[in-house]
């Protein structure tokens, strides 16, 4: 069963009580022509996915959403839009816990109190209108972490003194923000959404390992490059940019 909504102001969400995959279904949507802006819930996902293809595990009472749209920026700079869901999600938890807590870890993991609280996950593909689709997925653990996880990981409600959102206002404070962000990167550039990303980042000047697939690389996390890449300050005093891989900071990594 689906519903309908629109927002304020903005793209319309669609609701399903119960989906395979946001993505999937923004995958679907995208192929078959269309091209958005458009907000995808859903309530249960029975096959959610995360980064490298690991599970993702909603829960209920979680959140579960895809915005689909399309753009004419290169697939290189299309994928700063991670930076913008991030920085969304970013306030979206600051309205229910401690701003303090909140913080962002390389490349688009939202923590609450150094635990990880949210995952996205940017899928893309060629736009039969031209340019590209971008499927922006993000889950949020409102009422609870996942069970079993193979980093620490927490919720909203776990560091809330309020009531913690049910998924569907949740999403209207996400989309908001999105869009405030969104408006920022098309207008001003992606030099300010890193600017805002590192106010809040986690874990910049201090060790970090950071697993880039068959190699693994230790060193000083100074920042981000001007694409989005982690710049990290090798033992040797030289700086490896690292543009896609799991970076994990001591036991909260």
């Amino acid at each position: 069963m689906t519903g309908e909504s629109r927002s304020r102001s903005g793209p319309p969400v669609v609701i399903f009580d119960e989906i395979d995959s946001t993505n999937a279904e923004a995958r679907r949507r995208a192929e078959a022509g269309e091209e958005g802006p458009v907000w995808l819930l859903g309530l249960r996902q029975t096959s959610g996915r995360g980064r490298r293809g690991r599970a993702w595990e909603t829960g209920q009472g979680n959140l579960a959403a895809t915005l689909l749209f399309r753009t004419e920026k290169p697939a290189a700079e299309a994928a700063q839009v991670s930076f913008v869901a991030a920085l969304a999600v970013a306030d979206l938890l600051d309205l229910y816990v401690p701003a303090h807590l909140v913080s962002l870890k390389w490349p688009n993991d939202p923590l609450i109190g150094g635990l990880k609280a949210s995952g996205i996950l940017v899928e893309s593909g060629s736009s039969a209108l031209g340019g590209l689709w971008i499927a922006v997925g993000i889950g949020v653990n409102l009422v609870q972490g996942p069970a079993a996880s193979e980093r620490p990981a927490t919720s909203v409600m776990a560091h809330s003194a309020t009531a913690v959102p049910s998924p569907p206002l949740a999403l209207q404070a996400l989309a908001d923000a999105f869009a405030r962000w969104q408006g920022v990167w098309e207008q001003v550039g992606f030099p300010a959404i890193a600017q805002a990303w590192t106010e809040r980042a986690y874990g910049l000047g201090e060790a970090c390992v950071a697993r880039l697939g068959h190699e693994t690389v230790e060193g000083i996390a100074e920042g981000l490059d001007t694409d989005g890449s982690l710049r990290l300050r090798l033992v040797d005093g030289s700086v490896r940019r690292i543009s896609a891989g799991d970076v994990f900071f001591g036991e909260a990594g």
